[in-house]
């Protein structure tokens, strides 16, 4: 969850002595489930379940959004509040849940997909849940019995555990989790730990009883209200977003009660019914990680490892490299969202800077050598994209006006609320370099990660535009023609599964799935002094096996000498690139503009 600030994340150098965990081997899918896929009707949101979410409007009139609507289309219920596009999308629901998520768990599996990202599924009244009510139950609209899941919790004592009752939302969130794991699917949940939202058990508890409240001291309040003088309630809220207050802390991190819930939340969803971690999550994803004293995930980190010692920790850190690097010393976090690398993709492959295949290997060099191999070499999750920006395509669509790692001035200017951010269809040009991005994205040291719908084609500005409903091929949607402004589009877009692309991605990700060398091999580039020229062998001492990738970024065919064996075989390249097998040990190779190419080199 990122507003103004950035990310500076790192990957690290093969070592052949690091142990290699189960995250050095996954493909990661990020799943936003509201907007994911809606497996059952008859638990969707009410228009009460949105009290509290921003813009905390209960009264309009409301109704489910349709999923296959025009996203940038105000609809009649929507045009009868008065209110511009983006007042109606955040009021915008559109019913994703768990059911649907395990419909598609077969389709992920498919893809190839082995690891998933979960943003956050505890209950919230957002669409997107960073303002949790609780860390202890899954979103009752998210299972098959909202309203009896409501009636169960009031039995609670949210501060005792032991009186915690098990919701129908939670059992089918654990069933979620069986049945990924029954497909060889990992599974990690959003942890949002610095702060909860209005609707928490805790604040609302603090908003009637005041300085009575056994919560009181779970907050950081600046002043208590007193109707005699007409004082309200003040509080400190995450960078002052007072629907999102904020967890106190003192010199070890959160407070002790408020660690203590989060302890116990922690062993619930990794151990429910305490009968096998088998049954829990595999590991966390911490949002904004940088907003908590390193003293907390120390002493987090210890219980999570007890609990099980393969989970998977890896966080979103908002700081510069060198107060990175205590994040990951070995006792906070096993790796970071590794954002660094999308930014050294977007200078080269889209070319948002005068960037030549020299300085791109600089700048990855950086990255990989900045951490003791202690560290987990692949365990980085590897991204370009994500819920916190503009999807990778509509960034190739909007190249070359603001650089990506200028992430303070990006963000903002990647919505589509700028004027000129352009919100079209990606055409067959960007998608070529789309294809090269993904191609380095699932070759490159560091466990890839794609956010959910790439494969289908999706495109959209930064938040809330890159949080659209999926895309499904069973589904018919609208044609895109409308702008943000309401005006009508210069071009129409077609909106339907890309059956091309998720094949693509599919090889692509069966290709890393099938060589160890991708996955954990060493990393050394290949020497050639063309500037738009970048090539490079992952090798696997364990298969014997060498394999060899190259990029051509410039808008002409080049022909790029490769050491080779006879032995050499194709794996996977662009159309119109050029390889002819030969019993040389050199291979004349011709890579074509904007093109790729991806060979198998058996060891000697």
């Amino acid at each position: 969850m990122t507003f103004r600030l950035f990310c500076f994340f790192i990957i690290l150098t093969s070592s052949a002595n690091a142990q290699t965990e189960w995250w050095s081997n996954v493909v990661w899918y990020q799943i936003f489930p509201e907007r994911f896929c809606n497996g059952d009707t008859t638990n969707d949101p009410t228009i009460g379940s949105l009290l509290n979410a921003y813009p905390n409007d209960t009264i309009s009139p409301w109704h489910v959004h349709p999923w296959t609507s025009q996203w940038y289309e105000i609809q009649t219920y929507e045009k009868q509040n008065g209110k511009d596009i983006w007042y109606n999308i955040q009021r915008r629901r559109y019913g994703g849940d768990i059911q649907g998520i395990i419909n598609k768990l077969p389709y992920l599996k498919d893809l190839g997909i082995t690891a998933i990202y979960f943003n956050p599924l505890f209950t919230a009244p957002s669409s997107h849940k960073y303002d949790a009510a609780c860390y202890h139950h899954i979103d009752p609209h998210f299972g098959p019995d909202p309203e009896g899941d409501k009636k169960m919790v009031l039995q609670e004592n949210p501060s005792k555990p032991e009186t915690w009752v098990w919701t129908k939302a939670d059992l089918l969130a654990i069933e979620m989790i069986q049945k990924a794991h029954q497909l060889n699917i990992k599974v990690i949940f959003d942890g949002v730990f610095n702060h909860m939202g209005l609707n928490s058990f805790a604040f609302q508890d603090v908003i009637k009883n005041g300085q009575n409240s056994m919560y009181k001291d779970w907050f950081t309040i600046k002043q208590w209200q007193d109707k005699a003088t007409g004082k309200e309630l003040d509080y400190e809220g995450w960078f002052g977003v007072k629907t999102l207050p904020e967890l106190r802390e003192d010199e070890n991190g959160l407070v002790k009660p408020v660690t203590d819930y989060v302890f116990a939340c922690t062993q619930r969803w990794m151990n429910p019914y305490n009968k096998g971690t088998e049954n829990g999550i595999d590991g966390w994803r911490l949002d904004v990680a940088y907003c908590i004293k390193h003293q907390f995930w120390k002493n987090w980190r210890k219980h999570v490892k007890t609990i099980n010692p393969s989970a998977y920790l890896t966080a979103e850190v908002v700081e510069p490299i060198d107060k990175l690097k205590p994040y990951l010393q070995g006792d906070e976090f096993d790796a970071v969202m590794n954002y660094n690398v999308g930014f050294n993709m977007a200078d080269f492959f889209i070319g948002e800077s005068t960037c030549t295949a020299d300085k791109f290997d600089a700048d990855l060099a950086v990255l990989r050598n900045a951490f003791p191999a202690s560290i987990q070499p692949n365990a980085q999750q590897n991204l370009f994209d994500s819920h916190d920006t503009n999807r990778m395509t509509s960034a190739i669509v909007n190249q070359n006006k603001v650089q990506y790692r200028e992430w303070g001035k990006y963000f903002g200017w990647s919505q589509a609320t700028n004027a000129i951010y352009e919100t079209r269809k990606p055409n067959g040009t960007e998608d070529i370099i789309q294809k090269q991005m993904l191609v380095f994205l699932m070759t490159y040291v560091g466990s890839p990660m794609l956010y959910y719908g790439t494969e289908a084609g999706m495109w959209g500005a930064n938040d809330p535009d890159c949080r659209k409903p999926m895309i499904w091929r069973e589904k018919t949607y609208d044609t895109e023609n409308i702008l943000p402004n309401q005006t009508k589009a210069a071009q129409s877009d077609g909106v339907f599964f890309d059956e091309e692309k998720f094949q693509f991605i599919q090889t692509l990700i069966q290709t890393r799935n099938k060589y160890a060398a991708l996955r954990t091999g060493s990393f050394e580039r290949i020497p050639n002094s063309d500037a738009s020229i970048y090539a490079y062998k992952r090798t696997s001492t364990e298969e014997n096996t060498l394999v060899i990738v190259v990029f051509n970024t410039a808008n002409q065919n080049k022909k790029i000498n490769v050491p080779l064996n006879k032995e050499v075989q194709l794996i996977l390249k662009d159309k119109n690139s050029k390889f002819a097998s030969s019993k040389n040990e050199t291979n004349n190779l011709e890579i074509a503009a904007k093109g790729f190419m991806i060979l198998l080199n058996p060891a000697k």
